[in-house]
């Protein structure tokens, strides 16, 4: 607790040196269409890295543009102000105006907020954006995050994701067991379930973990961004399919006293710009996936390994189980997920007839 209450002093610190500021709002009725405001977004990602890393670089541009400048936005990469994981606290206690990062890194806080990033054997990108645009899925997100001073806004995709890094082959339930893998999210509680133990790292220190043997085992995102950290160089046998994220939101958190802040057409450019990125990620990733497994077999000789059946029917189980306990804690994280599992049903049982269905007579299932 010293050493993040530490962390945020010196973040704020370094930020007042900086001269980052945002202007006070005008008085009621006053034109504000001249003012500037400078905000600064702190990410739970390495600077640079494809996709999820560039993402706020491409949003700040976005505003600054779309604003005629009049909204300014400096990004710092995980690290460079605050721990990646300590983006929702500098956020909240306003250290910094935005922050951007995943949902299911501030479980410890808020245990139902991994639905908000993903949910094992649930929606798919598509459905997931369909419940919170137009399901009341957002609603809920800005519900859960109101009592800590934030508002959320979807702000990335990564589709669906691989399964993961493993140093040993995964034949049945039992090689679970004693597993120490680096999985964050609801994921992470059904392997604990499964007898592994599951571990929180940020992006910039899966690397280094699995060369040294701290874990055994990681998921990341998928071949784009795990070509991108090298893990083809750390692990073994890559694992599929993806059960853990079926896709996976990422977030934009804004403090809510610098949202009240900005007038009526800065708000919108900001809602505006977070909603091209979250498609603009998803983009990236379905047209750079391929070509990088493609890359990791071709020419690194990645073994590619299906889990077997047994082993994921057990996932299955335990994640209707860890479900079912983190929305059972309040009133609000039952509400979210009885909405999220019934947008699900929906958009399975028509998915059966659009695309599930034409997957299935585009590629036989058979086709490994």
């Amino acid at each position: 607790m010293h050493l993040r209450i530490w962390s945020l002093v010196m973040a704020a610190l370094m930020l007042a040196a900086c001269g980052t500021d945002t202007e006070a709002p005008a008085e009621a009725g006053a034109d504000r269409s001249q003012e500037t405001f400078r905000w600064t977004l702190v990410t739970t990602w390495p600077r640079n890295l494809p996709a999820v890393g560039t993402a706020p670089e491409r949003l700040a541009e976005k505003v600054k543009v779309m604003s005629n400048g009049r909204l300014q936005i400096r990004v710092y990469g995980a690290g460079e102000l605050v721990p990646a994981f300590e983006v929702f606290d500098a956020v909240a206690e306003g250290t910094a105006e935005m922050g951007h990062g995943a949902a299911y890194y501030w479980r410890g806080k808020i245990p139902i907020a991994a639905i908000f990033t993903s949910v094992p054997f649930g929606m798919t990108a598509q459905e997931t954006n369909g419940w919170l645009h137009y399901g009341g899925g957002l609603e809920l997100w800005q519900e859960l995050y109101e009592p800590h001073g934030l508002v959320p806004l979807a702000s990335g995709n990564t589709g669906t994701q691989m399964g993961g890094w493993f140093n040993k082959e995964i034949n049945s339930v039992s090689d679970l067991r004693g597993l120490r893998i680096r999985i964050p999210g609801l994921g992470g509680d059904v392997y604990q379930r499964a007898g592994s133990t599951s571990v929180s790292l940020p992006g910039g220190e899966v690397y280094t973990s699995m060369q040294t043997g701290v874990i055994d085992a990681t998921e990341w995102i998928g071949p784009y961004n795990d070509l991108a950290l090298g893990l083809h160089r750390v692990g073994r046998y890559f694992y599929y399919p993806g059960w853990q994220e079926p896709s996976a939101t990422l977030e934009a958190i804004v403090n809510k006293d610098a949202w009240d802040s900005l007038p009526d057409d800065l708000k919108l450019i900001l809602k505006t710009a977070t909603r091209a990125i979250n498609q603009d990620m998803l983009d990236e990733f379905t047209a750079r996936n391929a070509q990088a497994l493609k890359t990791m077999v071709d020419e690194h000789g990645v073994e590619l390994r299906r889990f077997p059946d047994d082993v994921l029917n057990a996932f299955r189980e335990h994640s209707f189980a860890v479900l079912e306990d983190a929305a059972g804690r309040d009133d609000i994280s039952q509400r979210i997920y009885d909405s999220y599992m019934s947008f699900l049903r929906d958009a399975q049982e028509y998915a059966r007839f659009s695309e599930q269905a034409m997957m299935n007579v585009r590629q036989p299932p058979d086709d490994q």
